[in-house]
């Protein structure tokens, strides 16, 4: 029996979430040896959180990349991969979303010679200012295999000229971790220790550095939330990112006034997902908490004018409201007084989605062994073209 090594890239906390299903059903296979790989550091307390939330072994390599900026990641991260991935000889490497992680593994491997498996391309915003857009059209742009989450992904790459044979939709993987994990979240006891009852709170989080590195957005965001907390508790997981932005300012002291706003450290996957389930609406930045919205029948006001996700909008629970004060204000207002927003869960979003990515893997087992071999010769007859000329 021919086995695929498929070695698994992830770069932040998000991507531990949408990697847990799809590693436990590859586990399931003998046809697949599954290694993950996580860029950052060995010691970092998020990923031993969330390998503990999601019942996740521990990486089994750290590329110890800390944080910087997106030039000085991705450089460092395709470093420390190059050796790596040429030491393991992957079958494939498969890499989710689009983090800085995403794009550099890509590359990577495709430079390598290694073939790419891309877990929710497609998806666009087309706003070229976000950092994430850039990594998801150039990661597309060199993967072998698409796996998309919504039908606008594959119209989106047919309009890039991605060949069909190479898309394969497949729903989301986040909803997979949902319900793999809904008894745990079932037994958190979030609302409890933060004195909340269900429907009584909005929750909200900002973490996107357009939102978080724009002090007017910010403004415009908070002076929302001093409107909206006169009329409705609201809860703040504060992303790492924000606590230094609002340390660095007087925002902290200030929010810490509003007498109907908790700030709380950053939770746990099962006490986030169980604060999300039970909230009146969420106001976030988050694409991914617009997916988990929609398939919990959430209201979800997203802090953005554009969104990757488009499904949450045209059927989902999601509204773009952007960074407008009065906007914001308004649609909240209008769930408080009692208009709540219905929306359907898209298609295949059904908790199946790592299933399907195993499957289709292990039908393309063939080919994918072929393109492997063919790509690699490639990549190597490429370096010593590149060797001679030099």
């Amino acid at each position: 029996m021919q086995v695929l090594r498929v070695v698994n890239v992830i770069g932040c906390r998000t991507d531990f979430i949408k990697i847990a299903p799809l590693l436990a059903e590859m586990k399931r296979h003998p046809e697949i040896n599954p290694v993950l790989v996580h860029t950052g550091p060995h010691d970092d307390l998020g990923f031993l959180e969330a390998c503990r939330d999601l019942d996740m072994p521990e990486p089994d390599y750290f590329l110890n990349v800390g944080s910087g900026s997106h030039a000085r990641r991705t450089a460092l991260i395709m470093q420390g991969l190059e050796g790596l991935l040429f030491d393991l000889n992957p079958d494939l490497v498969m890499v989710v979303g689009d983090v800085d992680s995403t794009v550099a593994a890509s590359m990577t491997a495709i430079k390598l010679g290694f073939p790419v498996a891309h877990i929710e391309a497609g998806l666009r915003s087309f706003d070229r200012e976000m950092p994430e857009e850039i990594n998801r059209i150039l990661t597309d742009s060199v993967s072998d295999l698409l796996f998309t989450s919504e039908r606008s992904a594959a119209h989106n790459l047919h309009r890039e000229g991605v060949a069909r044979a190479k898309i394969t939709h497949v729903g989301t993987v986040l909803i997979d971790a949902l319900l793999m994990k809904a008894p745990t979240i079932a037994r958190s006891n979030v609302l409890e220790r933060l004195a909340l009852a269900p429907r009584t709170y909005s929750v909200i989080t900002v973490h996107r550095s357009s939102n978080v590195d724009d002090a007017s957005n910010l403004d415009r965001i908070f002076a929302a939330i001093e409107d909206l907390q006169k009329h409705l508790k609201f809860v703040f997981p504060v992303h790492p990112q924000m606590n230094g932005r609002l340390q660095a300012t007087n925002a902290w002291s200030s929010l810490a006034m509003l007498p109907n706003l908790q700030m709380v450290g950053p939770l746990g996957y099962p006490d986030f997902m169980k604060l999300l389930r039970e909230t009146l609406f969420t106001i976030t930045d988050s694409g991914g908490i617009q997916e988990e919205a929609t398939a919990l029948g959430v209201p979800c006001l997203t802090l953005c004018n554009t969104t990757e996700r488009p499904a949450t909008v045209t059927q989902g629970t999601n509204r773009l409201v952007g960074t407008d004060t009065e906007r914001i204000v308004s649609e909240g207002m209008k769930i408080i007084n009692g208009f709540i927003f219905r929306g359907g869960i898209p298609n295949k979003w059904d908790g199946q989605t790592s299933k399907r990515i195993v499957r289709a893997i292990i039908k393309k087992q063939e080919e994918i062994k072929q393109l492997y071999r063919s790509v690699r010769q490639r990549a190597i007859c490429s370096d010593l073209f590149s060797i001679s000329a030099a």
